[in-house]
């Protein structure tokens, strides 16, 4: 290849994508800076007031990670054990008073909402949420409730990828991407851990061990700057200093590990449960929303007082309130010496409480924090155990920390792989990455059924950010042979049938289409139920026989048609079935197939790609989010034409002919709904002309089998139609005026439309 020709504008354009590398760069960089300095604002803010309440009023010693200094000297003040109690119950007040005043998506812990936000919220939080989580976050957690940073960060963060996205006109899936990149780049900058920061906003988003790959590389660009910015305020160090590097040097300790995986596990599920629990207690209190995180802050503030009495400590039982690090940095300097393997465990077990107490009543804080302090203590005093009866191989009970940290929320929160960098991290240890990988694979699959983030989703299939990509994949790669059923009977019409004998057949039949076939059983054409009501009206006729009332450019599917292909058919020929023909060369019909065919076999491939196996789909609930897209006013039909319950048979069949429909709603002179008349519940009466000028519309209508209300949510409207088997239904207003009809054809059209929508746009 010629110099010229490489160096060429053309051909660094074609083959390098510098718009879509520049793009991004200014996206992640710009959600990068904001974040840091939002992680930059809120540790001030926290070290003030946290100083302030635990160490100058309170008068107890609030201990940092290594990597910490304390940003403020206050000094610690005598020591007032009433204040334990009230400070942190204030502190739940005035934070419950913010969040339920100004924005409750920031209750709880921040990043489950983060979660919910990309998969059902389509990657919107609203611009108040950041504000009210940070202001709300540092209150609850410096006062004493015991909670973590990631939360807040990782809402504040998001909350301002969202609003980038939305500024900037951006669609769904590009906000998406900014708002799960801000969760990133916020965990990682506060935590010094940028790789492990942008793993987990990719990781956390799914139960299955599953990444969300499109947002790993912007994720990553944003979390490098925000790193940058927050360190290069608070410095580059790892935020635990742990001294004495120890390292894995035997196989044999894999064995302890193993152990120490399983208890891990057994013990997540009691924290999950025991946090959902008290949630639930809290939930139904039938007072104010306000006063719950007060109530939570005085649970923790009584628990802390208790233990700090009961126990003679007032350096370690503080770290069950507020973040807690400080018993993890004491144990990475000076092993469980000072500590004791009694305090370790007392600290981890009463931590599970204080933190479903601060945060399960409402308050704002995270729970990755918590989750460190629970497994770090547990693991620690589990090792010490172990060290005990198996010196040889356990020699360091420090080990068990790093490792335990880590295989505690990876079981916890279903994410081992970002779980196991970011403690890596966190400790700038990396001699311990094997056991650690060993530990977090084991918790994880015995605990990946349940999670602290309930939001998450077990993979793409679920979440409706990849809705549209399966729609395609279902209504192209479905075939007609997998829809139809063989079993159903259909009539054929030979070609010399009489119309005598085609009113028979059509009597004893349930068929709005009937395929004429030769004496040989090829098709030669076909006519619809409405065709032969013509003839009713026309007694001088032409047409004696269904060769002269078929027309021959009958449309058909074949077998190998795509499901998207016989809708089509459908939808242009405005018909409700058609018929099934084996391939293209051949001429016999073998079946037919509704438009109810294909909405059965949509909603059950979309299951399985789902939840698998059939039985499964049978008890998973339906996409809610895409279901209220759905505009019951525009589903409407209202033109459609209706008979007055004086009417006669003649009148209501000439409406037969003129309607291509098969329902046909009663309604007075006022507008309420009487009846509806079903084409195939008057099919025996309909060819009887002896009684067109006797029978009326109220002597022959029926009530339907269920009456949508305008006002309906689509979820009742698809049970309405799921429970009655109805493929049409009457929709009233709230004074049973008739509107309209609603069908199953119209909803599945735009449901099919939505989901494309919802993904894309």
């Amino acid at each position: 290849m010629r110099l010229s020709k490489i160096f060429s504008t053309k051909y660094f354009r074609e083959q390098f994508d510098f718009m879509l590398a520049g793009k991004w760069l200014v996206y992640g960089s710009i959600v990068g800076v904001v974040s840091g300095i939002g992680a930059i604002i809120f540790q001030f803010l926290l070290s003030f007031v946290r100083q302030l309440s635990i160490g100058k009023m309170m008068g107890l010693t609030p201990l940092s990670p290594g990597g910490e200094a304390e940003l403020f000297h206050l000094g610690i003040g005598n020591f007032t054990p009433y204040l334990i109690i009230v400070i942190p119950t204030l502190g739940g007040l005035i934070a419950g008073w913010i969040v339920y005043t100004f924005a409750p998506e920031a209750e709880g812990h921040g990043t489950d909402e983060v979660i919910k936000a990309y998969h059902k919220k389509r990657g919107i939080i609203n611009s108040n949420v950041p504000f009210v989580k940070l202001v709300a976050s540092v209150i609850t957690i410096g006062t004493g409730g015991s909670g973590g940073r990631e939360g807040p960060i990782a809402q504040i963060g998001a909350g301002f990828g969202s609003f980038l996205g939305r500024k900037l006109g951006l669609n769904t899936k590009t906000r998406r991407w900014l708002m799960v990149s801000g969760m990133g780049a916020g965990i990682g900058s506060i935590f010094h851990a940028p790789l492990a920061g942008a793993i987990f906003a990719a990781e956390v988003l799914y139960s299955d061990p599953e990444i969300e790959s499109e947002v790993l590389l912007p994720s990553t660009v944003s979390s490098i700057i925000a790193y940058s910015v927050y360190s290069s305020v608070f410095g580059w160090h790892n935020m635990f200093i742990e001294s004495s590097k120890v390292g894995f040097s035997s196989p044999w300790e894999l064995l302890p590990y193993l152990v120490l995986g399983v208890i891990l596990a057994l013990i997540s599920h009691v924290y999950i449960r025991i946090f959902y629990g008290i949630n639930a207690l809290f939930n139904k209190l039938k007072i104010s929303k306000i006063s719950k995180p007060a109530i939570g802050g005085f649970l923790t503030g009584t628990l802390a007082l208790m233990l700090i009495l009961l126990l003679n400590d007032r350096t370690y039982v503080v770290d069950i309130m507020g973040g807690g690090y400080g018993v993890l940095q004491e144990i990475f300097n000076n092993g469980v010496q000072n500590v004791g393997i009694t305090l370790l465990l007392t600290i981890g077990f009463f931590k599970i409480l204080t933190t479903a107490f601060s945060i399960g009543s409402g308050g704002s804080a995270g729970v990755f924090g918590p989750s460190m302090v629970i497994g770090g203590t547990i693991s620690t005093a589990i090792g010490f155990m172990f060290q005990k009866f198996m010196p040889a191989i356990v020699q360091n009970p420090v080990t068990f920390t790093i490792v335990g940290m880590a295989g505690f929320f990876a079981a916890a929160a279903n994410t081992p792989l970002s779980t196991i960098i970011m403690v890596s991290e966190l400790t700038g240890n990396y001699q311990l990455l094997l056991p650690t990988m060993w530990v977090c694979a084991i918790s994880y699959f015995i605990a990946r059924k349940w999670s602290i983030y309930q939001s998450q989703v077990p993979n793409k299939s679920y979440s409706s950010a990849h809705y549209g990509k399966h729609t395609q994949q279902i209504t192209t790669n479905t075939k007609v042979k997998d829809c139809y059923k063989k079993s159903r009977k259909f009539s054929f019409i030979k070609e010399d049938a009489t119309i005598h004998d085609i009113l028979d057949i059509i009597d004893q039949s349930r068929q709005r289409i009937f395929p004429v076939v030769d004496e040989n059983g090829n098709l030669l054409g076909g006519f619809n139920i409405e065709d032969v009501t013509h003839i009713l009206h026309n007694p001088d006729s032409k047409l004696k026989t269904a060769k002269d009332l078929m027309y021959t450019n009958m449309p058909v599917v074949f077998l190998e048609d795509s499901l998207h292909q016989a809708n089509m058919v459908m939808n242009e020929n405005y018909m409700d079935e058609a018929l099934v023909v084996s391939d293209a060369t051949a001429n016999n019909v073998i079946g037919i197939i509704t438009s109810s065919d294909l909405i059965l076999s949509f909603n059950k491939k979309l299951s399985e790609l789902n939840f698998g196996d059939q039985e499964e789909a049978d008890n998973s609930p339906s996409d809610d989010n895409v279901l209220k897209a759905l505009n019951l006013h525009r589903l409407v039909e209202k033109d459609l034409t209706t008979v007055e319950p004086e009417s006669s048979l003649r009148v209501i069949v000439k409406a037969i002919i003129k309607s291509k429909r098969n329902i046909f709603p009663v309604v007075d002179k006022e507008q309420n709904l009487c009846g509806i008349i079903l084409l195939n519940e008057i099919r025996s009466i309909m060819f009887d002309q002896s009684q067109y000028d006797t029978l009326t519309a109220k002597d022959i209508m029926t009530q339907p089998p269920e009456i949508v209300k305008i006002s309906d949510s689509m979820q009742k409207v698809i049970y309405k139609f799921e429970t009655t088997k109805a493929w049409n239904l009457p929709v009233t207003d709230e004074n049973k005026k008739y509107i309209g009809l609603v069908s199953k054809s119209s909803i599945f059209s735009q449901y099919r439309k939505e989901l494309v929508k919802y993904a894309i746009y």
